[in-house]
């Protein structure tokens, strides 16, 4: 069983959502990165979105921009995020990994050459913001071919009939783009989400997450009430951007676990 089923069932098991942070490979340095998966897992992650980097990275927002800067700036590569993804499966063996990018990199590799580079190092699954569900048939097949989850985004503009695409070939979980605009984005609102995830689900049996513009741990707890999970990716990485180097460690822990406990909080 591909390891994001395996924690999504468990977690519905025990009545939990799940908690997906984001980080950009390579950011802030490339010996970084794989300190702050283990980091993020200690602080309560569920799964993590590990960012590929790319150099017009149109659906993201200023500051994970800034990131795919600073990471291929370092040099960050499709092959060095796999590397890290192997570094981390040395110590981590049961939290998955999703990779998050475009499709220019993994198109340089090849698709079926990259498959099975990502079932070696240990990636469960892949979202490629660009690659639609019309234009994904082959490439995904290569990933499905080793029970790695093709992730897919849905928008507050998705049409029934693309929902219904979607629904037939991803795997994992499906990511609802909370609001229409980039990552980082502001003005969420609870509200129309609450009423489009009922749409979804006529659709969908995997589990929806949530996010683009969860910037604190009540906005995610709000969130969580109406779908299986949260996703934070920019204000985690201004979380590493603002932090002095010997303090970024331990203010991403921080800031991950508080959500974590809104996340879990009975009322």
């Amino acid at each position: 069983m591909n390891r994001i089923q395996a924690t999504f069932e468990q977690l519905a098991g025990a009545q939990r959502k799940a908690l997906i942070p984001f980080i950009t490979a390579g950011d802030p340095g490339l010996d970084q990165t794989v300190p702050l998966m283990h980091t993020l897992v200690a602080a309560g992650a569920d799964v993590i979105e590990l960012g590929v980097p790319f150099s017009d990275p149109m659906a993201d927002g200023p500051t994970i921009q800034r990131a795919s800067e600073r990471a291929l700036k370092n040099g960050m590569t499709l092959s060095g995020v796999l590397a890290m993804v192997a570094e981390f499966r040395s110590q981590d063996a049961t939290t998955p990994v999703v990779l998050m990018g475009y499709g220019n990199p993994i198109e340089a590799m090849g698709w079926e050459r990259f498959a099975a580079r990502c079932a070696e190092v240990g990636v469960d699954g892949v979202l490629t913001v660009d690659f639609p569900p019309e234009e994904s048939h082959a490439a995904f097949e290569f990933l499905q071919r080793h029970d790695i989850a093709p992730i897919f985004l849905l928008a507050p503009t998705t049409t029934e009939a693309r929902i219904a695409q979607v629904a037939q070939l991803a795997r994992g979980y499906v990511y609802y783009v909370s609001l229409k605009g980039v990552t980082g984005a502001g003005n969420l609102d609870i509200a129309s989400i609450a009423a489009k995830i009922p749409q979804l689900r006529q659709f969908l049996s995997l589990p929806i997450g949530v996010g683009f513009g969860i910037r604190d741990a009540e906005t995610a707890r709000q969130v969580a009430q109406v779908s299986d999970a949260v996703v934070i990716g920019s204000r985690i990485v201004q979380e590493i951007e603002s932090s002095a180097p010997n303090e970024q460690l331990g203010n991403v822990k921080n800031f991950v676990a508080g959500v974590r406990a809104a996340l879990d909080r009975k009322e």
